[in-house]
């Protein structure tokens, strides 16, 4: 029988987002994981033959913690509350994980699919599947149907303006008093706005 490992991935990726809080990726290498676990570096390059690797699946488990705070919020039936508890999750999460927020806009999922077919490629096919069938059933429940339009405006007023926001957070390392409100107005109005307005918002003369 094969000898139980002392550490496991997830206590080597904790000490790769521990380096990575001190130095930057760069400091994420198998020595320095392995120093800071105490464990041999043979160990580290056997399930990480690099560094690269090993920061890349450290995002891939930073998105899917973000996510599950980010599915929680939109599981409320009343598609109002489940649009600010998911925008308020965006920016305190971001908040409150500086690192690991930081760590999310180094990587986009095409591109680590191509790096990492047979070790990520799996996971990273199905990422986002969940989030996307959220996106599906809050359009649904808001909008009462689920067309480009109302998708469009689902992701408008849920990731892409709390996103934005969010790399304001990152940027400034804090989140100012006037971002939150200015971003739940925001996201409102893109989901209350008239759809069948006309362009400019004036009546036809």
């Amino acid at each position: 029988m094969g000898r139980t490992a002392k550490y496991s991935e997830q206590d080597i990726l904790d000490a790769a987002l521990e380096l990575i809080a001190e130095d930057g990726a760069h400091a994420a290498t198998a020595v320095a994981v392995a120093k800071r676990l105490g464990a041999p570096s043979g160990s580290i390059y056997h399930r990480f033959p690099s560094r690269d690797l090993l920061v890349a699946t450290l995002w891939v488990r930073t998105v899917q913690r973000f996510q599950r705070g980010f599915l929680d919020a939109l599981a409320s039936p009343d598609p109002r509350i489940a649009a600010e508890r998911a925008v308020r999750h965006t920016l305190d999460w971001s908040t409150a994980h500086p690192t690991e927020a930081k760590l999310l806009t180094r990587h986009r999922r095409e591109d680590l699919i191509a790096l990492w077919p047979d070790e990520l490629g799996e996971e990273l096919r199905t990422l986002n599947d969940d989030v996307a069938r959220a996106i599906r059933r809050f359009a649904a429940a808001q909008f009462e149907r689920v067309d480009s339009a109302a998708l469009g405006r689902t992701r408008l007023a849920l990731i892409d303006l709390p996103y934005s926001a969010a790399r304001l957070v990152i940027r400034e390392s804090a989140q100012p008093p006037w971002l939150m409100p200015s971003v739940l107005a925001a996201s409102a109005a893109v989901l209350d706005a008239d759809a069948e307005a006309p362009a400019g918002g004036g009546a036809a003369t």
